[in-house]
């Protein structure tokens, strides 16, 4: 065999063919080229002519051969591996890679490999690696394998693209439908944890509001606490475990790192969006150790940075939107509560003032006097204070305040303001304390806001205290005056402090005296004690009692000079205080019949109008001490009127009483209108009681939600006295008519329960006399049949007579039993296809003894055999009663019994020629117990033709009576001829 110089073989252009050429082959397992083999020359011929990565496997040692292509591969072990064998090449892949050569050599078959990860030293460090490849036996001519073919191309960057890939479409998904960051933060954190290849672990901090701070908000293949982990770093440590204050004063990455373990290195990447100077976070992640930080791997992590700042970005916007419209609902509720305040504060007073003045008007006199008077004026004064703060208030938000600062005894001021609550507080069993020592120097307040300043916290102060007392304070410091209302009321819950300046703002379920007030009493004392450049403050806790307490700055120079007036004010407080002072009185339920006005000039009485006898029970339920009296004055000629200040005395009082009607305000303090209206559905003794609800909440809504919750009736603020006493009368009366129906009711159960109770007397007594009666009547028949001649000629008229007897007791409890049975349901029948011919024929021929001893002559006409599908022997129990009846009634007279079938119906008539029947009374003959004629002459309890009726319909049949011409009756039952129904009083059916 001739051999081709090396040059030959290596003859091609090209670096790798070049290199070749100049090795020593001699020196190599291969030998000298000259004395390759053939198969060998031809496998490295093509292998060199291939552009993608080629290698020559020769001999047991797997020398190695490889072309161009594959110089990537090898990376440093280029060109020490020629001639190498390829087990010294890779030695760290050879368990893979080695069984695969094994494989090929035993099978002859090649193999393939996709994608197959490989760990490679080939650039001074363990390197994650993928290739797709395959192994393929080289043959020689005696099919021995001298060597293995290998082509394929190495896939890792595709692979690692494909992974990080996923990864940042799952962190662009992660964060979707987030409302909040740390629901933002914990699904990128899900998104990172499942490609720990690229991301070992990670951290994730978000900075604080004051950008001094990051803290942990996410992480993965690391727990919050650990050296690594910190839960907060501060911005400004320089030596923390991650380096992000370097990295938020340069906004660039920072690579640390780190003691052996997982991860070797980390990166940390600011978390930045386009416009911003410094990053809202920092993203902290582990490097994959057998990955180079190359350009790719830098670009998917900070693509992934940018992602999470998006994510964070889009989540915080969210969040902040959510927030913004959550404080728009809260406005927005806060608003409505304000506006249905507002609308009970003025809508109580207006209907205090329009029904005296209307009831003035429409009497003789057309006068208001006494305490009618008293009234209008006491709530015009209050609707005009309310309207004054409403008023001040707009004034002041829009800046526009009508403010003149004078020089001002404050001590002596702010005690003649406080004192005006001493006769209430007195009354309420409360201790008033003022301690207003005299102060060096007046005070610049506009005298006017000072007031309401006062005034609002002291009779806030009142409202929410029912024992211990209330105190004022005046103190002076070096630069301020600090006064300060304190109480030991019901307080206010931390969650609610922050809030109780707020406008529209009132704590919810508070305790108080009274519901009434606008909502904006705190929010006008803030606004007002700004304007006085001085500041107000707030502590409390929950049953133990709040202060308030307004710090003001002395002297003028925090003032407007152009609103500065030297001149001492001269104006009384009194006006002011007495109204604040009246309205604490009202609220006090001592003074339910009394006047709680400074003493006013007294009108004669009004004559009083004849009074009628009281009919019916009221319970006026009204935090509003005039509204009770109002509504009192209006009932008390007509009805018994009793009256409750809240929800939870009424209920007490309901339970005492048992009023006949509530009439109840809806806003009240503690238990409200509805909260009574509901405690009084749950209580059984107290559900039926007629409620009618007073309101000033207008409109369709409110009174839908009023008469949903159970009320009788619902009557909007201001409402005409005339009215109200009409809703009143027709609630008690639909209460009467519901009392009544409910007896009647009542009346009709006990009915039904007895006449139930019956039945079962009747079923139980009809079975209990059957057993006797049968066997009385074997007894008379074995007597007859051992009778001799003579015996029978002697005593067996009297046997007949009593057999006779026996029978109709027998067919009288055989009633009674079906009576029992149609009206418990256990009348069962059971069809079979009857010849009525034979059965009509056969109830005549048993008949006729009766017929004759009544003298009556019995005559069968029709079809000798009609077919019908019914239940034979209910139906010869009718055709016996309707025969039975016929003889009893027509005593000698024919009795003529008719057969005959037309369109699908069998009709049988059984005609009689005696008394006959009143058309006014064949109507009602077929009931229970009725009668044609009297019980005296006829006997019978009126209860065949009941039963009768019953089986015939229960074949969907029907039964008739008419008149027999010339005089008597005629009986008709009509049957289908093929039944399909059984009886609707629930007697059931049964097959044959």
């Amino acid at each position: 065999m001739s051999h081709e110089p090396s040059g030959d073989l290596f003859a091609s252009s090209g670096e790798m063919s070049a290199f070749l050429r100049n090795v020593d082959w001699a020196r190599t397992p291969l030998g000298p080229v000259g004395q390759w083999p053939q198969l060998l020359r031809t496998s490295v011929s093509i292998c060199l002519s291939q552009r993608l990565p080629t290698l020559v496997l020769w001999g047991p040692e797997c020398v190695l051969l490889y072309n161009q292509g594959y110089i990537p591969i090898l990376q440093m072990k280029h060109p020490w591996a020629i001639g190498k064998s390829f087990r010294d090449v890779w030695p760290e892949v050879w368990d893979v890679l080695g069984a695969q050569l094994r494989e090929v050599v035993s099978t002859k078959v090649a193999s393939w490999s996709e994608e197959l990860p490989l760990q490679l030293h080939r650039k001074g460090f363990l390197e994650e690696t993928y290739f797709t490849f395959s192994f393929a036996p080289l043959l020689d001519e005696e099919g021995r394998i001298s060597g293995i073919f290998c082509s394929g191309t190495e896939t890792t960057q595709y692979v690692l693209a494909e992974r990080r890939l996923r990864t940042s479409r799952e962190l662009g998904e992660a964060a979707l439908g987030a409302k909040t960051v740390e629901e933002a933060c914990a699904a990128i954190a899900r998104s990172l944890s499942r490609n720990t290849a690229d991301v070992p672990f990670s951290a994730l901090y978000l900075t604080t509001e004051d950008q001094t701070q990051a803290r942990l908000v996410g992480t993965s293949g690391l727990l919050v606490g650990q050296p690594q982990g910190p839960a907060r770093i501060s911005l400004g440590d320089e030596n923390a475990p991650w380096p992000l204050a370097k990295v938020a004063r340069t906004g660039t990455t920072e690579l640390v790192e780190l003691s052996p373990g997982p991860a070797r290195s980390a990166l940390v990447l600011p978390l930045l969006r386009a416009g911003q100077a410094r990053p809202c976070g920092f993203l902290v992640a582990g490097l994959n150790p057998l990955c180079a930080l190359d350009e790719h791997y830098r670009s998917f992590l900070e693509l992934a940075a940018g992602q999470i700042a998006v994510a964070v970005a889009s989540a915080r916007a969210y969040e902040e939107e959510r927030q913004r419209a959550e404080a728009l609902l809260e406005l927005d509720r806060a608003k409505t509560v304000f506006f249905s305040n507002v609308s009970h504060e003025f809508r109580t007073p207006l209907t205090l003032m329009l029904g005296p003045l209307e009831d003035a008007r429409s009497s003789e006199e057309q006068a208001l006097r006494g305490e009618s008077l008293n009234v209008v004026i006491r709530n015009s004064e209050r609707l005009l204070r309310l309207v004054n703060n409403l008023l001040d208030f707009s004034r002041i938000e829009a800046g526009r305040a009508d403010a003149h600062y004078q020089p001002t005894a404050l001590d002596a001021l702010t005690a003649e303001l406080v004192s005006g609550f001493r006769s209430a507080t007195e009354r309420a069993g409360l201790r008033l304390v003022v301690d207003c020592p005299p102060l060096s120097e007046p005070v610049y307040v506009d005298r006017g806001q000072w007031e309401m300043i006062v005034l609002n916290l002291v009779s806030n102060a009142f409202k929410f205290t029912f024992e211990g007392g209330i105190t004022v304070r005046l103190r002076e410091e070096e630069r301020h005056v600090l006064l300060e209302v304190e109480d030991t009321g019901t307080g206010i819950p931390a969650h609610e402090l922050p809030h109780v300046f707020e406008r529209f703002h009132r704590v919810r379920d508070a305790r108080a005296r009274s519901i009434e007030g606008s909502g904006i009493g705190l929010a006008l004392v803030r606004e007002l004690v700004k304007l006085h450049a001085g500041t107000i403050s707030v502590d409390s806790q929950v049953g133990r009692g709040t202060r308030f307490t307004v710090c003001l700055p002395r002297g003028s120079a925090h003032l407007p000079k152009e609103r500065l007036q030297e001149e001492p004010p001269r104006t009384s407080t009194a006006t002011e205080a007495r109204l604040y002072a009246q309205e604490a009185l009202r609220w006090l339920p001592e003074v339910m019949e009394e006047e709680a006005t400074l003493p006013l000039p007294q009108a004669p009485p009004l004559s009083p109008s004849p009074r009628e006898p009281p009919s019916g029970r009221v319970l006026v339920v009204d935090d509003n001490a005039d509204m009770r009296d109002y509504l009192r004055r209006i009932l008390a000629p007509h009805f018994e009127v009793q009256q409750a200040v809240d929800g939870l005395t009424a209920l007490e009082a309901a339970r005492e009483q048992h009023p006949d009607l509530i009439v109840s305000d809806v806003m009240m303090p503690g238990l409200d209108g509805l909260g009574l209206l509901r405690r009084l559905r749950e209580d059984p003794d107290l559900r039926a009681i007629p409620v009618l609800l007073l309101s000033a909440q207008a409109g369709p809504e409110a009174a839908v939600s009023g008469l949903d919750a159970g009320a009788d009736d619902y009557l909007v603020k201001p409402f005409c006295a005339r009215e109200l006493l009409a809703r009143v009368r027709s609630n008690l009366e639909l209460a009467r008519m519901r009392r009544e129906l409910f007896r009647h009711e009542a009346l009709e159960a006990g009915l039904r329960e007895a006449v139930h109770a019956r039945d079962e007397f009747l079923s139980v007594a009809s079975h209990e006399l059957k057993t006797p009666l049968t066997r009385f009547r074997l007894q008379l028949e074995l007597v007859a049949r051992s009778l001799s001649e003579e015996s029978r000629e002697r005593i067996g008229a009297r046997l007949d007579t009593a057999s006779q007897a026996v029978g109709n007791l027998a067919a009288l409890v055989e009633t009674l039993l079906d009576v029992s049975r149609i009206n418990t349901g256990q009348l069962h029948l059971r069809f079979h296809d009857v010849d009525l011919g034979v059965l009509v024929a056969e109830a005549v021929e048993d008949a006729r003894d009766e017929a004759e001893r009544a003298g009556c002559t019995l005559d069968s006409r029709g079809n000798a055999s009609l077919v019908a599908r019914c239940d034979r022997t209910r139906i010869r129990q009718v055709i016996d009663n309707l025969l039975s009846n016929a003889v009893k009634f027509g005593r000698g007279k024919p009795v003529e019994v008719h057969l005959e079938a037309e369109g699908g119906i069998a009709r049988v008539s059984v005609i009689d020629h005696g008394i006959g029947i009143d058309p006014r009374d064949r109507s009602r003959i077929f009931e229970r117990f009725e009668r044609a004629v009297s019980s005296r002459h006829y006997g019978g309890f009126g209860l065949g033709l009941w039963i009768a009726r019953q089986v015939v319909e229960a074949h969907r049949g029907d039964i008739t009576v008419t008149s027999t011409p010339g005089g008597g009756s005629t009986f008709t039952l009509e049957l289908p001829l093929e039944a399909t129904a059984v009886l609707e009083t629930g007697a059931g059916y049964e097959s044959p």
